[in-house]
Protein backbone atom coordinates (compact mmCIF):
# COMPACT_ATOMS: atom_id res chain seq x y z
CA UNK A 1 0.00 0.00 0.00
CA UNK A 2 3.16 2.22 0.96
CA UNK A 3 4.86 1.58 -2.23
CA UNK A 4 1.46 2.38 -3.98
CA UNK A 5 1.02 5.82 -2.66
CA UNK A 6 4.43 7.16 -3.25
CA UNK A 7 4.27 6.23 -6.72
CA UNK A 8 0.68 8.48 -6.95
CA UNK A 9 2.96 10.86 -4.32
CA UNK A 10 5.87 10.60 -7.33
CA UNK A 11 3.27 11.91 -9.70
CA UNK A 12 1.36 14.32 -8.33
CA UNK A 13 4.78 16.09 -7.73
CA UNK A 14 5.85 15.81 -11.21
CA UNK A 15 2.62 16.94 -12.56
CA UNK A 16 2.84 20.07 -10.19
CA UNK A 17 6.60 20.72 -11.30
CA UNK A 18 6.49 20.59 -15.00
CA UNK A 19 3.50 22.21 -14.77
CA UNK A 20 5.38 25.74 -12.46
CA UNK A 21 8.10 25.06 -14.84
CA UNK A 22 6.02 25.37 -17.96
CA UNK A 23 4.89 28.91 -16.99
CA UNK A 24 7.17 30.22 -15.06
CA UNK A 25 7.99 33.83 -15.96
CA UNK A 26 4.78 34.21 -18.49
CA UNK A 27 2.10 36.55 -17.10
CA UNK A 28 -0.36 34.47 -15.84
CA UNK A 29 -1.36 33.45 -12.07
CA UNK A 30 -0.87 30.10 -11.70
CA UNK A 31 -3.20 29.70 -9.23
CA UNK A 32 -5.97 30.19 -12.73
CA UNK A 33 -4.63 27.23 -14.29
CA UNK A 34 -6.60 23.74 -14.41
CA UNK A 35 -3.57 21.45 -14.07
CA UNK A 36 -1.93 23.56 -11.36
CA UNK A 37 -4.52 23.59 -9.31
CA UNK A 38 -5.25 20.07 -9.68
CA UNK A 39 -1.36 19.40 -9.21
CA UNK A 40 -1.27 21.17 -6.02
CA UNK A 41 -4.80 19.53 -5.19
CA UNK A 42 -3.35 15.87 -6.07
CA UNK A 43 -0.03 16.69 -4.33
CA UNK A 44 -1.83 17.60 -1.28
CA UNK A 45 -4.04 14.91 -1.13
CA UNK A 46 -1.04 12.46 -1.29
CA UNK A 47 1.10 14.28 1.44
CA UNK A 48 -1.98 13.90 4.03
CA UNK A 49 -2.93 10.40 2.81
CA UNK A 50 1.13 9.09 3.49
CA UNK A 51 0.95 10.76 6.60
CA UNK A 52 -1.88 8.68 7.74
CA UNK A 53 -0.57 5.38 6.36
CA UNK A 54 2.82 5.66 7.50
CA UNK A 55 2.45 7.39 11.13
CA UNK A 56 0.86 4.85 13.24
CA UNK A 57 2.88 1.78 12.27
CA UNK A 58 4.73 1.51 15.14
CA UNK A 59 2.43 2.82 17.85
CA UNK A 60 -0.13 0.32 19.47
CA UNK A 61 -4.28 1.39 18.96
CA UNK A 62 -5.79 2.30 21.85
CA UNK A 63 -2.80 3.45 23.66
CA UNK A 64 -2.44 7.36 24.44
CA UNK A 65 0.54 7.65 22.47
CA UNK A 66 -1.74 6.62 19.79
CA UNK A 67 -4.33 9.27 20.62
CA UNK A 68 -1.78 11.80 21.08
CA UNK A 69 -0.13 10.93 18.12
CA UNK A 70 -3.93 10.92 16.04
CA UNK A 71 -4.10 14.17 17.19
CA UNK A 72 -0.64 15.81 15.68
CA UNK A 73 -1.59 14.12 12.13
CA UNK A 74 -5.24 14.99 12.69
CA UNK A 75 -3.60 19.01 12.74
CA UNK A 76 -1.14 18.35 10.53
CA UNK A 77 -3.79 17.29 7.41
CA UNK A 78 -6.15 19.82 8.40
CA UNK A 79 -3.37 22.78 8.25
CA UNK A 80 -2.37 21.38 4.78
CA UNK A 81 -6.15 21.58 4.09
CA UNK A 82 -6.45 24.78 4.98
CA UNK A 83 -3.20 25.78 2.88
CA UNK A 84 -4.89 23.97 0.09
CA UNK A 85 -8.21 25.96 0.37
CA UNK A 86 -6.36 29.09 0.34
CA UNK A 87 -4.15 28.46 -2.56
CA UNK A 88 -6.62 27.89 -4.72
CA UNK A 89 -9.28 29.48 -3.79
CA UNK A 90 -12.79 30.01 -5.16
CA UNK A 91 -15.01 26.37 -4.49
CA UNK A 92 -12.10 25.33 -2.48
CA UNK A 93 -12.37 27.80 0.46
CA UNK A 94 -16.45 27.10 -0.06
CA UNK A 95 -15.85 23.57 0.79
CA UNK A 96 -13.39 24.25 3.60
CA UNK A 97 -15.93 26.83 5.12
CA UNK A 98 -18.53 23.79 5.11
CA UNK A 99 -16.01 21.70 6.67
CA UNK A 100 -15.14 23.75 9.24
CA UNK A 101 -19.18 24.18 10.18
CA UNK A 102 -19.33 20.51 10.91
CA UNK A 103 -18.22 20.64 15.12
CA UNK A 104 -19.90 18.04 16.06
CA UNK A 105 -19.09 15.55 12.58
CA UNK A 106 -15.47 16.16 12.48
CA UNK A 107 -12.60 15.91 14.79
CA UNK A 108 -11.81 19.24 16.65
CA UNK A 109 -8.49 19.46 14.54
CA UNK A 110 -10.14 19.73 11.64
CA UNK A 111 -13.48 21.95 12.53
CA UNK A 112 -11.03 24.53 14.75
CA UNK A 113 -7.99 25.10 11.66
CA UNK A 114 -10.64 25.62 8.86
CA UNK A 115 -12.81 28.04 10.75
CA UNK A 116 -10.35 30.56 10.08
CA UNK A 117 -11.10 30.50 6.07
CA UNK A 118 -14.48 32.20 6.95
CA UNK A 119 -11.97 35.37 7.47
CA UNK A 120 -9.45 34.77 5.10
CA UNK A 121 -11.06 34.93 1.91
CA UNK A 122 -9.13 36.31 -1.32
CA UNK A 123 -9.91 39.77 -2.57
CA UNK A 124 -10.51 40.81 -6.34
CA UNK A 125 -8.59 43.70 -7.56
CA UNK A 126 -10.30 47.02 -8.05
CA UNK A 127 -9.64 46.37 -11.64
CA UNK A 128 -11.18 43.29 -11.58
CA UNK A 129 -14.38 44.80 -9.74
CA UNK A 130 -14.24 47.74 -12.69
CA UNK A 131 -14.65 45.05 -15.28
CA UNK A 132 -17.37 42.91 -14.18
CA UNK A 133 -19.43 46.46 -13.24
CA UNK A 134 -18.76 47.01 -16.87
CA UNK A 135 -19.81 43.85 -18.29
CA UNK A 136 -22.81 43.21 -16.37
CA UNK A 137 -24.11 46.81 -15.77
CA UNK A 138 -22.90 48.59 -18.92
CA UNK A 139 -21.76 51.72 -17.58
CA UNK A 140 -18.75 52.60 -15.54
CA UNK A 141 -18.50 53.28 -11.65
CA UNK A 142 -18.49 56.62 -12.31
CA UNK A 143 -21.99 56.53 -14.27
CA UNK A 144 -23.95 54.91 -11.33
CA UNK A 145 -22.38 55.87 -8.18
CA UNK A 146 -21.55 59.34 -6.84
CA UNK A 147 -19.23 57.69 -4.53
CA UNK A 148 -17.66 54.14 -3.99
CA UNK A 149 -15.63 52.24 -1.36
CA UNK A 150 -12.89 50.50 -2.97
CA UNK A 151 -12.08 49.08 0.20
CA UNK A 152 -14.17 45.98 0.76
CA UNK A 153 -16.50 45.76 3.45
CA UNK A 154 -15.73 41.61 3.78
CA UNK A 155 -14.26 39.29 1.24
CA UNK A 156 -15.91 35.81 0.96
CA UNK A 157 -15.17 32.62 -1.50
CA UNK A 158 -17.54 33.38 -3.69
CA UNK A 159 -17.62 37.20 -4.02
CA UNK A 160 -17.01 40.76 -1.89
CA UNK A 161 -19.01 43.72 -1.14
CA UNK A 162 -18.33 47.28 -1.30
CA UNK A 163 -20.39 49.83 0.13
CA UNK A 164 -21.42 52.74 -2.70
CA UNK A 165 -24.13 55.70 -2.83
CA UNK A 166 -26.14 56.47 -5.55
CA UNK A 167 -27.43 59.40 -7.06
CA UNK A 168 -30.29 59.46 -5.52
CA UNK A 169 -28.41 59.44 -1.59
CA UNK A 170 -29.24 56.13 -0.95
CA UNK A 171 -26.38 54.32 0.39
CA UNK A 172 -26.24 50.58 -1.01
CA UNK A 173 -23.94 47.32 -0.58
CA UNK A 174 -22.95 45.86 -3.88
CA UNK A 175 -21.90 41.93 -3.70
CA UNK A 176 -19.35 41.64 -6.72
CA UNK A 177 -18.88 37.90 -7.64
CA UNK A 178 -14.95 37.00 -8.20
CA UNK A 179 -14.34 37.07 -11.76
CA UNK A 180 -12.76 33.60 -12.28
CA UNK A 181 -15.25 31.63 -10.05
CA UNK A 182 -17.98 31.07 -12.60
CA UNK A 183 -15.64 28.93 -14.62
CA UNK A 184 -12.93 27.39 -12.08
CA UNK A 185 -16.24 25.71 -10.41
CA UNK A 186 -16.93 22.79 -12.52
CA UNK A 187 -13.24 21.88 -12.96
CA UNK A 188 -13.01 22.25 -9.45
CA UNK A 189 -15.64 20.04 -8.58
CA UNK A 190 -14.58 17.30 -10.84
CA UNK A 191 -10.80 17.58 -9.77
CA UNK A 192 -12.31 17.19 -5.99
CA UNK A 193 -14.49 14.08 -6.81
CA UNK A 194 -11.58 12.05 -8.04
CA UNK A 195 -9.34 12.95 -5.68
CA UNK A 196 -11.95 11.38 -3.24
CA UNK A 197 -12.73 8.71 -4.83
CA UNK A 198 -8.92 8.22 -4.62
CA UNK A 199 -9.12 8.60 -0.79
CA UNK A 200 -11.89 6.19 -0.67
CA UNK A 201 -9.68 3.63 -2.20
CA UNK A 202 -7.04 3.70 -0.01
CA UNK A 203 -9.42 4.44 2.67
CA UNK A 204 -12.42 2.11 2.48
CA UNK A 205 -13.91 4.05 5.78
CA UNK A 206 -13.67 7.33 4.52
CA UNK A 207 -16.77 7.67 2.57
CA UNK A 208 -17.20 11.65 2.07
CA UNK A 209 -18.73 11.91 -1.43
CA UNK A 210 -21.66 13.34 -0.28
CA UNK A 211 -19.32 16.81 -0.17
CA UNK A 212 -19.09 16.35 -4.08
CA UNK A 213 -22.68 15.75 -4.60
CA UNK A 214 -23.93 18.90 -2.27
CA UNK A 215 -21.15 20.75 -4.24
CA UNK A 216 -22.33 19.86 -7.74
CA UNK A 217 -25.88 21.09 -6.64
CA UNK A 218 -25.61 24.08 -4.59
CA UNK A 219 -22.39 25.56 -6.26
CA UNK A 220 -24.33 26.90 -9.61
CA UNK A 221 -27.32 28.44 -7.19
CA UNK A 222 -24.33 30.10 -5.18
CA UNK A 223 -23.36 31.76 -8.35
CA UNK A 224 -26.43 33.12 -9.41
CA UNK A 225 -27.03 36.13 -7.32
CA UNK A 226 -31.13 37.08 -9.08
CA UNK A 227 -31.66 33.58 -7.07
CA UNK A 228 -30.33 35.05 -3.72
CA UNK A 229 -32.29 38.09 -4.47
CA UNK A 230 -35.55 36.74 -5.03
CA UNK A 231 -34.55 34.02 -2.02
CA UNK A 232 -34.21 37.40 0.11
CA UNK A 233 -37.78 38.57 -1.27
CA UNK A 234 -38.89 34.91 -0.23
CA UNK A 235 -37.41 34.76 3.19
CA UNK A 236 -39.03 38.78 4.26
CA UNK A 237 -42.28 38.03 3.10
CA UNK A 238 -42.51 34.66 4.51
CA UNK A 239 -41.44 35.98 7.59
CA UNK A 240 -42.82 38.95 8.15
CA UNK A 241 -44.58 38.56 11.09
CA UNK A 242 -41.68 38.57 12.82
CA UNK A 243 -40.86 42.63 13.66
CA UNK A 244 -37.15 41.87 14.91
CA UNK A 245 -36.20 40.49 10.89
CA UNK A 246 -34.34 42.57 8.20
CA UNK A 247 -33.84 41.33 5.39
CA UNK A 248 -32.45 44.18 3.24
CA UNK A 249 -34.08 45.31 -0.01
CA UNK A 250 -32.75 44.52 -3.56
CA UNK A 251 -32.15 46.99 -6.11
CA UNK A 252 -32.94 44.96 -9.36
CA UNK A 253 -32.13 47.70 -11.81
CA UNK A 254 -28.27 47.50 -10.41
CA UNK A 255 -28.67 43.64 -10.17
CA UNK A 256 -27.61 40.13 -12.28
CA UNK A 257 -26.10 37.08 -12.23
CA UNK A 258 -22.68 38.65 -10.59
CA UNK A 259 -23.79 41.75 -9.15
CA UNK A 260 -26.27 42.03 -6.42
CA UNK A 261 -27.02 45.38 -5.14
CA UNK A 262 -29.32 45.75 -2.31
CA UNK A 263 -29.87 48.24 0.71
CA UNK A 264 -26.78 48.38 2.74
CA UNK A 265 -27.23 48.07 6.28
CA UNK A 266 -24.97 48.35 9.49
CA UNK A 267 -24.94 45.78 12.67
CA UNK A 268 -22.59 43.49 14.71
CA UNK A 269 -21.83 40.48 13.85
CA UNK A 270 -23.87 38.16 16.27
CA UNK A 271 -21.02 36.76 18.01
CA UNK A 272 -19.55 40.13 19.25
CA UNK A 273 -20.54 40.11 22.50
CA UNK A 274 -18.60 43.65 22.91
CA UNK A 275 -20.89 45.51 20.47
CA UNK A 276 -24.05 44.19 21.92
CA UNK A 277 -22.78 45.56 25.47
CA UNK A 278 -21.91 48.53 23.71
CA UNK A 279 -24.76 48.85 22.22
CA UNK A 280 -27.64 47.07 25.18
CA UNK A 281 -28.88 44.29 23.05
CA UNK A 282 -29.89 41.62 25.58
CA UNK A 283 -27.98 38.42 23.98
CA UNK A 284 -30.48 35.78 25.35
CA UNK A 285 -33.21 37.71 23.43
CA UNK A 286 -31.00 37.53 19.91
CA UNK A 287 -30.21 33.68 21.41
CA UNK A 288 -34.19 33.05 21.26
CA UNK A 289 -35.40 35.49 18.53
CA UNK A 290 -32.90 33.57 15.98
CA UNK A 291 -33.98 30.23 17.49
CA UNK A 292 -37.98 31.17 16.64
CA UNK A 293 -36.90 32.57 12.96
CA UNK A 294 -35.47 29.48 11.65
CA UNK A 295 -37.76 27.15 13.90
CA UNK A 296 -40.18 28.87 11.60
CA UNK A 297 -37.91 28.20 8.33
CA UNK A 298 -37.69 24.48 8.97
CA UNK A 299 -40.71 22.90 10.65
CA UNK A 300 -43.40 25.47 9.30
CA UNK A 301 -42.38 26.49 6.02
CA UNK A 302 -39.30 24.04 4.93
CA UNK A 303 -37.05 27.00 3.34
CA UNK A 304 -33.96 26.90 5.27
CA UNK A 305 -31.31 30.10 5.38
CA UNK A 306 -28.61 27.41 5.49
CA UNK A 307 -25.42 29.78 6.07
CA UNK A 308 -25.87 31.50 9.36
CA UNK A 309 -21.89 31.67 9.94
CA UNK A 310 -21.79 34.68 12.21
CA UNK A 311 -20.53 36.79 8.84
CA UNK A 312 -24.05 36.79 7.64
CA UNK A 313 -26.32 37.32 10.85
CA UNK A 314 -25.96 40.91 11.85
CA UNK A 315 -27.47 42.62 15.19
CA UNK A 316 -28.60 46.13 15.78
CA UNK A 317 -30.87 48.24 17.07
CA UNK A 318 -33.48 49.84 14.85
CA UNK A 319 -32.85 53.70 14.20
CA UNK A 320 -36.41 54.37 14.21
CA UNK A 321 -38.01 52.31 16.95
CA UNK A 322 -34.70 51.82 19.06
CA UNK A 323 -35.87 47.53 19.64
CA UNK A 324 -33.54 45.37 18.71
CA UNK A 325 -33.18 43.90 15.00
CA UNK A 326 -31.86 40.92 13.65
CA UNK A 327 -30.27 41.21 10.19
CA UNK A 328 -30.09 37.91 7.54
CA UNK A 329 -27.75 38.51 4.81
CA UNK A 330 -26.22 36.14 1.82
CA UNK A 331 -29.53 34.15 0.93
CA UNK A 332 -27.57 32.46 -1.81
CA UNK A 333 -28.12 28.95 -0.11
CA UNK A 334 -31.35 27.82 0.75
CA UNK A 335 -32.91 24.35 1.36
CA UNK A 336 -36.23 23.62 0.46
CA UNK A 337 -37.30 20.35 2.38
CA UNK A 338 -39.68 18.05 1.03
CA UNK A 339 -42.93 17.49 2.90
CA UNK A 340 -42.61 14.13 3.88
CA UNK A 341 -39.23 14.94 5.35
CA UNK A 342 -39.85 17.63 7.10
CA UNK A 343 -42.86 16.50 8.71
CA UNK A 344 -40.78 13.09 9.70
CA UNK A 345 -38.35 15.64 11.24
CA UNK A 346 -40.93 17.55 12.97
CA UNK A 347 -41.99 14.27 14.86
CA UNK A 348 -38.38 13.20 15.40
CA UNK A 349 -37.31 16.21 17.20
CA UNK A 350 -40.76 16.11 19.44
CA UNK A 351 -39.32 12.72 20.44
CA UNK A 352 -35.95 13.84 21.29
CA UNK A 353 -37.30 16.60 23.68
CA UNK A 354 -39.59 14.37 24.76
CA UNK A 355 -36.86 11.84 25.56
CA UNK A 356 -39.14 9.42 23.57
CA UNK A 357 -37.03 7.07 22.51
CA UNK A 358 -39.31 4.81 20.80
CA UNK A 359 -40.36 7.73 18.62
CA UNK A 360 -36.69 8.63 18.13
CA UNK A 361 -35.58 5.25 16.87
CA UNK A 362 -38.74 5.10 14.21
CA UNK A 363 -38.44 8.44 12.91
CA UNK A 364 -34.37 8.34 12.50
CA UNK A 365 -35.06 5.16 10.85
CA UNK A 366 -37.56 6.82 8.56
CA UNK A 367 -35.02 9.65 7.67
CA UNK A 368 -32.68 7.47 6.48
CA UNK A 369 -30.65 6.47 9.45
CA UNK A 370 -31.67 2.89 9.69
CA UNK A 371 -29.03 0.94 12.68
CA UNK A 372 -27.30 4.09 13.19
CA UNK A 373 -30.43 5.51 14.59
CA UNK A 374 -28.47 6.51 18.41
CA UNK A 375 -25.41 7.93 16.51
CA UNK A 376 -28.07 9.97 14.40
CA UNK A 377 -29.82 11.17 17.04
CA UNK A 378 -26.19 12.61 18.98
CA UNK A 379 -25.21 13.98 15.56
CA UNK A 380 -28.51 16.02 15.40
CA UNK A 381 -28.21 17.07 18.98
CA UNK A 382 -25.08 17.53 19.65
CA UNK A 383 -25.60 15.56 22.99
CA UNK A 384 -24.46 12.75 24.60
CA UNK A 385 -26.83 9.12 24.44
CA UNK A 386 -27.54 9.60 28.11
CA UNK A 387 -28.97 12.94 27.63
CA UNK A 388 -31.20 11.59 24.28
CA UNK A 389 -32.59 9.02 26.83
CA UNK A 390 -33.45 11.46 29.38
CA UNK A 391 -34.69 14.25 27.10
CA UNK A 392 -32.44 16.86 26.12
CA UNK A 393 -34.93 19.55 27.11
CA UNK A 394 -34.89 18.20 30.48
CA UNK A 395 -31.15 17.61 31.02
CA UNK A 396 -28.77 20.85 30.97
CA UNK A 397 -25.78 20.77 28.16
CA UNK A 398 -21.90 20.43 30.82
CA UNK A 399 -18.53 21.42 29.38
CA UNK A 400 -18.00 17.51 30.07
CA UNK A 401 -20.53 16.62 27.79
CA UNK A 402 -19.07 18.80 25.01
CA UNK A 403 -15.69 17.53 25.45
CA UNK A 404 -17.35 13.72 25.41
CA UNK A 405 -19.04 14.59 22.10
CA UNK A 406 -15.94 16.31 20.10
CA UNK A 407 -13.88 12.61 21.22
CA UNK A 408 -16.73 10.98 19.80
CA UNK A 409 -16.61 13.11 16.53
CA UNK A 410 -12.88 11.52 15.93
CA UNK A 411 -13.52 7.91 17.27
CA UNK A 412 -16.52 7.49 15.01
CA UNK A 413 -15.67 9.06 12.41
CA UNK A 414 -15.91 6.11 10.02
CA UNK A 415 -19.81 5.83 11.28
CA UNK A 416 -20.48 9.00 10.92
CA UNK A 417 -19.16 8.93 7.06
CA UNK A 418 -21.39 6.29 6.79
CA UNK A 419 -24.67 7.64 8.23
CA UNK A 420 -23.51 10.93 6.15
CA UNK A 421 -24.00 8.87 2.90
CA UNK A 422 -27.23 7.07 3.99
CA UNK A 423 -29.55 10.09 4.78
CA UNK A 424 -31.55 12.06 2.41
CA UNK A 425 -29.20 14.96 1.30
CA UNK A 426 -31.80 17.40 2.68
CA UNK A 427 -30.17 16.64 6.02
CA UNK A 428 -26.70 17.40 5.22
CA UNK A 429 -27.28 21.11 4.91
CA UNK A 430 -29.74 21.03 7.96
CA UNK A 431 -26.58 19.29 10.09
CA UNK A 432 -24.15 22.09 9.03
CA UNK A 433 -27.25 25.09 9.98
CA UNK A 434 -27.82 23.24 13.24
CA UNK A 435 -24.03 23.10 13.77
CA UNK A 436 -23.65 26.96 12.92
CA UNK A 437 -26.53 27.93 15.20
CA UNK A 438 -25.03 26.05 18.16
CA UNK A 439 -21.78 27.56 17.59
CA UNK A 440 -23.90 30.94 18.07
CA UNK A 441 -25.39 29.74 20.88
CA UNK A 442 -22.31 28.51 22.37
CA UNK A 443 -20.23 32.06 22.00
CA UNK A 444 -23.48 33.85 23.69
CA UNK A 445 -23.35 31.02 26.26
CA UNK A 446 -27.27 30.58 25.93
CA UNK A 447 -26.78 26.97 24.52
CA UNK A 448 -29.61 24.67 25.29
CA UNK A 449 -31.90 27.17 26.89
CA UNK A 450 -35.40 26.50 27.62
CA UNK A 451 -36.93 28.68 25.18
CA UNK A 452 -35.47 26.92 21.94
CA UNK A 453 -36.96 23.90 23.15
CA UNK A 454 -40.27 25.97 23.56
CA UNK A 455 -40.01 27.50 20.64
CA UNK A 456 -39.38 24.33 18.75
CA UNK A 457 -42.38 22.59 20.23
CA UNK A 458 -44.52 25.08 18.83
CA UNK A 459 -43.33 25.47 15.80
CA UNK A 460 -43.63 21.93 15.18
CA UNK A 461 -47.51 21.41 16.73
CA UNK A 462 -48.43 23.70 14.12
CA UNK A 463 -46.17 22.30 11.70
CA UNK A 464 -48.01 18.86 12.57
CA UNK A 465 -51.93 20.37 12.58
CA UNK A 466 -51.36 22.19 9.04
CA UNK A 467 -50.90 19.03 7.59
CA UNK A 468 -53.55 16.90 9.26
CA UNK A 469 -55.99 20.12 8.34
CA UNK A 470 -54.74 20.01 4.90
CA UNK A 471 -56.05 16.32 4.87
CA UNK A 472 -59.24 16.59 6.76
CA UNK A 473 -62.03 15.43 5.34
CA UNK A 474 -64.73 17.40 7.07
CA UNK A 475 -65.36 20.76 8.99
CA UNK A 476 -65.72 18.79 12.09
CA UNK A 477 -62.27 17.14 11.97
CA UNK A 478 -61.03 20.42 10.77
CA UNK A 479 -62.40 22.15 13.66
CA UNK A 480 -60.76 18.88 16.10
CA UNK A 481 -57.91 19.69 14.97
CA UNK A 482 -57.09 23.09 15.58
CA UNK A 483 -58.81 23.19 18.87
CA UNK A 484 -55.91 20.29 19.63
CA UNK A 485 -53.46 22.89 17.92
CA UNK A 486 -54.62 25.73 20.44
CA UNK A 487 -55.04 23.33 23.67
CA UNK A 488 -51.25 21.89 22.94
CA UNK A 489 -49.71 25.69 21.99
CA UNK A 490 -51.84 26.62 25.41
CA UNK A 491 -50.08 24.52 27.60
CA UNK A 492 -46.73 25.39 26.29
CA UNK A 493 -47.69 28.95 26.84
CA UNK A 494 -48.29 28.36 30.29
CA UNK A 495 -45.51 26.35 30.95
CA UNK A 496 -42.86 29.01 29.55
CA UNK A 497 -44.79 30.97 32.27
CA UNK A 498 -44.04 28.52 34.88
CA UNK A 499 -40.65 28.88 34.44
CA UNK A 500 -40.22 32.57 33.45
CA UNK A 501 -41.76 32.75 37.44
CA UNK A 502 -39.60 30.28 39.02
CA UNK A 503 -36.19 32.65 36.88
CA UNK A 504 -37.86 35.75 38.14
CA UNK A 505 -36.44 37.77 41.10
CA UNK A 506 -40.25 37.86 42.63
CA UNK A 507 -39.47 33.37 42.72
CA UNK A 508 -36.30 34.35 44.90
CA UNK A 509 -38.40 36.69 46.86
CA UNK A 510 -41.22 34.42 47.62
CA UNK A 511 -38.83 31.62 48.26
CA UNK A 512 -36.69 33.78 50.95
CA UNK A 513 -39.83 34.77 53.08
CA UNK A 514 -41.64 31.76 52.88
CA UNK A 515 -39.31 29.55 55.13
CA UNK A 516 -40.03 32.07 58.34
CA UNK A 517 -43.57 31.86 58.10
CA UNK A 518 -43.68 28.26 57.56
CA UNK A 519 -41.41 27.56 60.77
Amino acid sequence: MAARLLKLSSLATAVFASSGFYFYNKQLDLSDLSVVRFGRAAATTAVISYDYLTAFKHVESGTEEYSALKSQVHRRSAERLRDLCCANRGTFIKVGQHLGALDYLLPEEYTSTLKVLHSSAPQSSMEEIRQVIREDLGKELSDLFVSFEERPQGAASLAQVHKAVLHDGRTVALKIQHPKVQTQSSKDIMVMEVLLKAIHWLFPDFAFMWLVEEAKKNMPLELDFLNEGHNAEKVASMLAHFPFLKVPMIHWDLSTKRILTMEFIEGGQVNDKNYMKEHDINVNEISENLGKLYSEMIFVHGFVHCDPHPGNVLVRKCPQSKKMEIVLLDHGLYQALQPDFRLNYCRLWMSLIKGDMSGVERYSRRLGAGDLYPLFACVLTARSWDAVNAGISSVPVTHAEDVEIRTNAALYLPQISDLLNRVPRQMLLLLKTNDLLRGIETTLQTRAASSSFINMSRCCIRAMARHKRSRAQSRRRRLQIALTESLSLWKLSVYELFLWVRGSMLARWLAALLPPFLH
